[in-house]
C-alpha cells in the first residue's frame, strides 16, 4: 500500500507546481495587462515662452537680431574644386575610419547657408525695420502690408537660427556647415516678401533678377540645377516674376494653391516643396489664460475677416448668408491695425469654434490665429494643404467640413451643436500641447516650426536613411551624394520621440505579455 502512494505526491506536487505557475503567469499577465492599458499621467507642456529670454515676436526679434554682431562663415572650398571636394568627402565617408563612417544615430541634416550681398539680407531687413512705424496704415489688396510681412517671416525666422552661433542654438535635426562639400541642403537667405511690398515695382523686378543670377551662377547650383536648394517664398507674390526659373528648387510655401491663381502647373508639388504656417496675429493663449476663459467661452461660432474675397474665397460671401443672425454665432468684417488685434484676439478667446473658411488661396492666417488661442478650427477649404502634415495630427484639434455640407441650410450649426463636451475639452486640451509647433521663436525651439520644417526636409528624400541607396547614390551619381536620384515622394512620417519612446515601451510590454501567456499554456500543458 506504502508503495502505491508515491506516485500519488509526485503527481500531487507536479499539480501544486503546476497551479503555482499557473497564479504566477495570470499575476504577470494581470499586472502587465493594467500597465499596458492604464493611460500614462500627463505631462505638462513647457510654453516656449517660460523662458525669458525667449521672444515670439518678430520686431523684437529684429531689434536684438540687427543690433548684435553677425560673423560671416568661413570661406568654401573654390567653385572649380567644389566636384573634387564633394567626391573626396563622400569617399572618406565610405573608406575611411569604419567607427567614423554613418554614426548609427541619424545625422542632422547640413545645411549651407549662402553669403549673399547686405542688399539682399540685412538690407532688407533694416528697411522693414525703420518703416515699421511709417508703414503701419500701409495696405495692400486691403490688407496692412507690415502685417503681411510679419505674417510670412519665416524667411527670418528659418535664417536667424541658422546662422546664430551653434552654442546658442537648440535645434539638433540641422546644423550649419562651412564647406559645400559637406551639405544637404543650400539655403538661399533672400527676403522675397519684404522686397515686393517695400520696394518700388521695377526696382523690385531688379533685385529679383540680380538675386536670380546670382543664384544660379553658384557652382553648387549649377551642379543640381538648384535640386538642394531651399528659396523661402512664402507670400504668393513673392519671387513671382522669375519662380519660373527656379521651379526645380525646394519651397517653402503657405500651401499649394491647386486653384492654379498664384503658382503655375509644375512650379509647386508635395515632392519637392514644403509648406510652412502663418506667424499668428494674436497672442499665445497659454495654461494661465486657457483656465481663466474656460468657462467665459460662451460664442458657438466665431470668424473676423474679410467677408468677400475671391477664387475659392467665394464661399464666404455664402456662409454670411447662412450664419448671420444666429444668437451665439459672431460673423463680422476684419480691421487692420491694433484694434483689430485685440477684437481678433478677444473673440476667438470667447468662443468654442473659429470658423476658417478659404480665401484668395486655401489657406489663411487664421487657422493659427485660432490654434494658438484655443479655439477650435473649423476648416472649410476643399483644396487645403497644412504644414507639417505627416507629422502633426490635425484630426486632433480641427474639424474638417466640405464646402458643399457647409452651406446646406443648418447643417453647419446642427452639426457643431452636436459635438458633446467631452469632445470639445479634448481637443481643447490638444490645442494648448499643439500650440508650440506654430509659434516661431528666438531662440528657435525643438519641435517648433522651424524645427518641425527640418524634419519635413529629412522626410522628402529616402536617401536620409543609412541604407544600400546611398551606397548606390554615393558609388553611381557624381552628383551631390545624399541627395542623387532622390527628388521623389518620401512618406512624410517623422514621429516625435517620445511617442517612439512610448511605442517602444508598449513593444516591450507586449513583449513581457507573451512571455506570460507562454508560461501559462506550459503550466497547464
Amino acid at each position: 500500500m506504502a508503495g502505491k502512494q508515491f506516485p500519488s505526491l509526485a503527481h500531487a506536487r507536479r499539480a501544486s507546481s503546476r497551479c503555482l505557475l499557473a497564479v504566477g503567469a495570470l499575476l504577470v499577465f494581470s499586472a502587465v495587462y493594467f500597465l499596458l492599458l492604464s493611460p500614462s499621467p500627463p505631462r505638462p507642456v513647457a510654453s516656449p515662452l517660460s523662458n525669458p529670454s525667449t521672444t515670439t515676436s518678430f520686431v523684437a526679434s529684429l531689434d536684438r537680431f540687427l543690433d548684435s554682431p553677425h560673423h560671416p562663415a568661413a570661406s568654401s572650398a573654390a567653385p572649380g574644386d567644389l566636384d573634387a571636394a564633394i567626391r573626396s568627402e563622400e569617399e572618406a565617408r565610405l573608406y575611411g575610419d569604419p567607427r567614423g563612417a554613418w554614426p548609427a544615430a541619424p545625422a542632422p541634416l547640413r545645411g549651407y547657408v549662402y553669403e549673399m550681398a547686405r542688399k539682399f539680407t540685412y538690407d532688407l531687413l533694416r528697411l522693414f525695420r525703420d518703416s515699421y512705424r511709417d508703414t503701419a496704415n500701409l495696405t495692400s489688396n486691403g490688407s496692412p502690408v507690415h502685417r503681411l510681412i510679419e505674417q510670412h517671416s519665416i524667411d527670418y525666422w528659418l535664417w536667424a537660427d541658422l546662422i546664430a552661433p551653434e552654442s546658442q542654438r537648440l535645434l539638433k535635426n540641422v546644423i550649419r556647415v562651412e564647406r559645400q562639400e559637406e551639405a544637404d541642403i543650400f539655403y538661399v537667405p533672400f527676403f522675397t516678401t519684404i522686397s515686393y511690398f517695400l520696394l518700388e515695382k521695377q526696382e523690385c523686378k531688379a533685385l529679383y533678377r540680380e538675386a536670380l543670377k546670382w543664384m544660379t551662377d553658384q557652382p553648387a547650383w549649377q551642379r543640381s540645377e538648384g535640386r538642394d536648394h531651399v528659396i523661402p517664398v512664402h507670400h504668393p507674390w513673392s519671387f513671382k516674376s522669375v519662380r519660373r526659373f527656379v521651379k526645380k528648387a525646394m519651397w517653402l510655401l503657405p500651401d499649394m494653391d491647386s486653384t492654379g491663381n498664384w503658382y503655375k502647373p509644375g512650379q509647386v508639388y508635395l515632392e519637392k516643396d514644403v509648406i510652412l504656417p502663418y506667424v499668428p496675429n494674436v497672442d499665445l493663449c497659454d495654461y494661465k489664460c486657457v483656465s481663466e476663459t474656460q468657462s467665459k467661452r460662451s460664442t458657438l461660432l466665431f470668424f473676423r475677416g474679410r467677408l468677400k474675397r475671391n477664387a475659392g474665397g467665394k464661399i464666404r460671401s455664402k456662409l454670411v448668408a447662412e450664419l448671420q443672425n444666429i444668437e451665439d454665432i459672431i460673423i463680422e468684417e476684419g480691421s487692420a491695425g491694433a484694434k483689430g488685434k485685440v477684437a481678433a484676439q478677444t473673440g476667438m478667446r470667447k468662443s468654442l469654434f473659429c470658423l476658417n473658411p478659404a480665401g484668395d488661396t486655401p489657406s489663411s492666417a487664421r487657422l493659427f490665429d485660432a490654434i494658438v488661442s484655443g479655439c477650435i478650427p473649423v476648416i472649410i477649404s476643399d483644396e487645403l494643404e497644412l504644414p507639417f502634415e505627416g507629422i502633426l495630427d490635425y484630426s486632433k484639434i480641427a474639424l474638417f467640413v466640405s464646402s458643399t455640407d457647409a452651406v446646406q441650410p443648418g447643417w453647419l450649426v446642427k452639426y457643431l451643436r452636436g459635438i458633446d463636451a467631452k469632445r470639445v475639452r479634448e481637443m481643447q486640451s490638444n490645442l494648448l500641447k499643439y500650440s508650440k509647433h506654430f509659434l516661431y521663436s528666438s531662440p528657435a525651439q525643438p519641435l517648433g516650426p522651424e524645427d518641425l520644417t527640418w524634419r519635413m526636409f529629412r522626410s522628402l528624400c529616402k536617401c536620409w536613411d543609412l541604407t544600400d541607396t546611398v551606397i548606390f547614390a554615393i558609388t553611381v551619381y557624381p552628383f551631390h551624394a545624399r541627395n542623387a536620384d532622390c527628388w521623389q515622394a518620401g512618406e512624410h512620417q517623422v514621429a516625435y520621440s517620445a511617442v517612439a519612446a512610448r511605442g517602444q515601451r508598449i513593444k516591450k510590454r507586449m513583449h513581457i505579455s507573451l512571455i506570460a501567456v507562454a508560461l501559462l499554456y506550459l503550466s497547464l500543458a
